[in-house]
């Protein structure tokens, strides 16, 4: 009987003493309720009742921030997500210094984007996302650096405009798409017409050239299969019957 149960007493002290830490884990030991050195990964041993472990996770963590309404620096209403990714880099701190260091950075991050959202414009908020999500990072980064927590990246997902919003804005990028189809068509007719210029003063001082111009067009109706055919005949063959009248 009694190697029974010295038996179960080294099965219970082995069983409350070892612990097995991953390569991405790291072990915050308490002895007596005050926290003594950081441990891990690989094999840990712990005095039973008197040590106490709490797991900590070093991988990265990629966190989803819910639909925020955020109204800009315009008025306009629109809801706004995005995703963080972030890792602890200091076990002890992300345990001592907060109770729950994924709730409390999600909480931060909501209301980090409803701040930064709401302090731009539409245009820019649309147009300027490597801003924002670069001034996100930072103030999202100072803020949980005393938790032993290191933001690296936040990027703006979605932004759900409302839909008279999206009316009008796709009214305004017609209107843009006809201003600039017009001022290429100006454009061209501008240097077409520039060019006209130049061969008529070619022309002026070359006559020969009208003449050249002339059999080359001929050639190219005589290319054509068409029923009849217009030969254009050049003023000057009716110069000499002009001058003797």
């Amino acid at each position: 009987m009694f190697w029974i149960l010295a038996v179960v007493l080294i099965i219970f002290f082995l069983a409350s003493a070892i612990r097995i830490l991953r390569e991405y884990e790291r072990g915050v030991i308490f002895r007596l309720g005050r926290v003594i050195k950081t441990k891990g990964p690989g094999l840990i041993i712990l005095i039973p009742i008197v040590d106490k472990m709490v797991k900590v996770s070093l991988r990265l963590v990629a966190m989803d921030v819910p639909p925020q309404d955020v109204i800009t620096r315009d008025n306009v209403s629109v809801k706004v997500n995005a995703v963080i990714y972030f890792r602890v880099m200091n076990p002890t701190k992300a345990t001592i210094e907060v109770e729950n260091y994924l709730f409390a950075t999600s909480q931060l991050a909501q209301t980090t984007l409803r701040s930064v959202c709401g302090q731009v414009e539409l245009d820019e908020l649309l147009g300027e996302r490597e801003k924002i999500n670069t001034r996100l990072q930072t103030i999202l980064d100072a803020h949980t650096d005393p938790w032993g927590i290191k933001v690296s990246t936040v990027e703006v997902k979605h932004i759900d405009l409302p839909q008279e919003m999206q009316r009008a804005m796709a009214k305004q990028a017609e209107a843009e798409r006809e201003r600039r189809a017009k001022v290429i068509n100006a454009e061209g007719e501008f240097q077409a017409a520039d060019r006209l210029t130049e061969a008529a003063g070619i022309i002026a001082k070359h006559p020969e050239a009208l003449q050249l111009r002339y059999l080359q067009t001929l050639r190219e109706i005589s290319s054509e299969s068409n029923s009849t055919t217009f030969f254009p005949i050049p003023i000057e063959l009716f110069k000499p019957f002009i001058k003797k009248e």
